[in-house]
């Protein structure tokens, strides 16, 4: 893997143990030789994972639209600094650069993001893992329905397997080194569907 995309929040959240998993992230990334590609932030858990990659010699590509920029919200010095139009623009960007998405504990802008991803890996619009970060236990109750959406049958098993979770970074990261997406009805309806277009 390249680079991968880690969405996190503009928040430090509500102790230290947030700010040090993405420290613990960022230098894992920057030891592995793999590139940080996030939203371009200076502030919260954002500015931490970016400033450790940065700080372990690792490089990170923000992606910022430019009404954040304005209000000074921009990590000016990365890497590589992409500032576009819109939040979408910045989305799709960040997908286009990533070779697999990592959600930290995070916001409703983090959560959005991330299943966004997951979506289109459900579709089969891309073959990249997708990874919750679960610190804390952050995740358990978002995990909880998750298994709900299963239960109550408007998510297949399959789908949901593959959004993988783990509460150390580096078992996450050894998890998207061998992982293998599954070929799904969803996945074989959508790649026909655009074949038809």
């Amino acid at each position: 893997m390249k680079r991968i995309c880690v969405f996190c929040g503009s928040s430090p959240g509500a102790g230290p143990d947030y700010l040090q998993a993405a420290e613990q992230l960022g230098h894992l990334l920057a030891s592995r030789n793999i590139g940080l590609v996030y939203g371009g932030g200076k502030v919260g858990t954002m500015g931490k994972i970016a400033e450790s990659v940065l700080k372990k010699g690792g490089e990170v590509t923000g992606v910022i639209p430019k009404a954040l920029v304005d209000r000074e919200l921009a990590f000016t010095g990365l890497t590589d600094l992409r500032v576009v139009g819109s939040m979408h623009e910045r989305k799709a960007l960040m997908a286009e650069l990533s070779d697999g998405f990592i959600a930290l504990p995070g916001g409703l802008g983090t959560i959005e993001e991330f299943f966004e991803v997951v979506t289109w890996a459900q579709l089969g619009m891309h073959p990249k893992p997708c990874g919750l970060l679960n610190i804390k236990h952050y995740y358990n109750k978002l995990l909880d329905f998750l298994d709900h959406t299963v239960n109550e049958k408007f998510v297949e098993l399959e789908h949901r397997s593959m959004i993988l979770v783990e509460e150390d970074p580096e078992k996450l990261l050894q998890r998207f080194e061998t992982y293998h997406p599954p070929v799904t009805d969803k996945a074989k309806w959508a790649l026909n569907l655009s074949k038809d277009v």
